[in-house]
């Protein structure tokens, strides 16, 4: 009996130590899942925190997104604008290159025409003229001269082009004394010159002349300086200045004291200058010269001058007195060139013809021609 006691005894003390087990068991596990809970709760807290965060920063982003949205439509139309303003300012520079290229075309065409005219105003006013020698004789001193004889010999010549007009067989020139009986014959279309039963048609016309011009040369010829030319390049240029000095101080041979010496080797000249004057005008006026270089040398010598064309003037216009006829019949196998002319100029003098006093006439018969030249008549004249 006391055994089957202690036996219970021991079985509730080991119900209530496994009890206790449990319990503490249940304690540690309450403890665990209060730190679970607790854990969960911070991840909780801090996911909360995080979703809070994020949700601002998607708010912040939503807003950026719509402000960059916008920027971006207003980038896309400025760009379109400033594309749209582009394309309008090349266009109008595409017009602007092309009027301009036109204009550079029709510049370029005109300086074509310019120069044509030029070239052939350039022909018309060209003198060609073969000016014989002709000697010039010095009466008396210009008072406004200077007795130094270092002074250039000046000279001032006036050329004076005549004015001209070329006759074709068939015309006739008429100048009459009076300016009123040209212009009262200028103003009938055509005229009738009868005689002896025959009759010719004339057409009187205006003259238009060709220009003509009118200038001044000044010429200055140095009595002092003598131009050398032809020398052959032998030697060194200063010893070739020193050669020239040699042989243009010999009076011997014309020469005289020698003041400076220049020497050009490319081009073959030299210029000597003399101290006195007189003795390059009278080398120059021998045209040659005996130069001692590594042989004799036969040198060309020659004036040094200055020239200029002051008073340059151009003259164009017609003769206030002077009529062409043209058209005029070729009768010569009935008359000859002279009457032809004395039957003109009877009719042209009559008044009840319109005609007046004739200061000359010339009439040229078919197949000829001739150049007219106009004198005291040429300064009269509608420029």
């Amino acid at each position: 009996m006391k055994n089957s006691k202690q036996k219970i005894i021991i079985k509730q003390m080991d119900s209530a130590m496994k009890e206790d087990n449990q319990f503490e068991e249940a304690k540690k596990e309450l403890e665990t899942w209060k730190t679970k809970v607790e854990r969960a709760d911070d991840v909780k807290s801090r996911l909360i925190m995080e979703k809070l965060e994020e949700d601002e920063a998607k708010k912040i982003a939503k807003t950026e997104m719509t402000a960059l949205l916008k920027e971006g439509a207003e980038c896309v139309e400025d760009f379109n604008q400033r594309m749209s303003a582009v394309k309008e300012e090349i266009l109008k520079l595409s017009k602007r290159k092309s009027d301009l290229l036109d204009k550079l075309r029709g510049c370029q065409a005109d300086l074509q025409n310019k120069r044509a005219e030029s070239t052939k105003l350039k022909q018309k006013f060209k003198i060609y003229a073969q000016i014989p020698d002709t000697e010039v004789r010095f009466s008396a001193q210009d008072k406004e001269e200077s007795d130094d004889g270092s002074q250039p010999i000046r000279g001032v010549f006036i050329i004076n082009q005549r004015s001209t007009v070329l006759l074709q067989g068939g015309d006739a020139l008429i100048t009459f004394e009076e300016e009123k009986v040209a212009s009262q014959i200028l103003k009938i279309a055509k005229c009738t010159v009868s005689w002896e039963g025959m009759s010719l048609n004339v057409k009187p016309k205006r003259i238009t002349m060709d220009p003509a011009v009118k200038f001044e040369v000044h010429l200055d010829v140095s009595r002092k300086d003598l131009k050398v030319s032809n020398i052959p390049p032998s030697m060194p240029e200063e010893r070739m200045r020193d050669r020239l000095e040699i042989s243009f101080s010999r009076p011997s041979r014309g020469g005289g004291e020698v003041e400076g010496v220049e020497y050009d080797k490319n081009t073959g000249t030299g210029l000597i200058t003399f101290l006195h004057p007189g003795v390059a005008e009278v080398l120059a006026l021998r045209g040659k010269y005996l130069v001692d270089l590594d042989s004799e040398v036969n040198a060309q010598v020659g004036p040094v001058y200055k020239h200029q064309l002051c008073k340059f003037q151009t003259f164009c216009g017609s003769p206030k007195r002077t009529i062409l006829l043209t058209d005029i019949k070729d009768i010569k196998d009935i008359m000859d060139e002279e009457d032809v002319q004395d039957v003109i100029e009877f009719h042209f003098q009559n008044p009840k013809n319109r005609g007046g006093e004739i200061e000359s006439i010339k009439y040229v018969s078919g197949g000829k021609a001739l150049q007219a030249f106009f004198c005291g008549d040429a300064g009269n004249r509608e420029d």
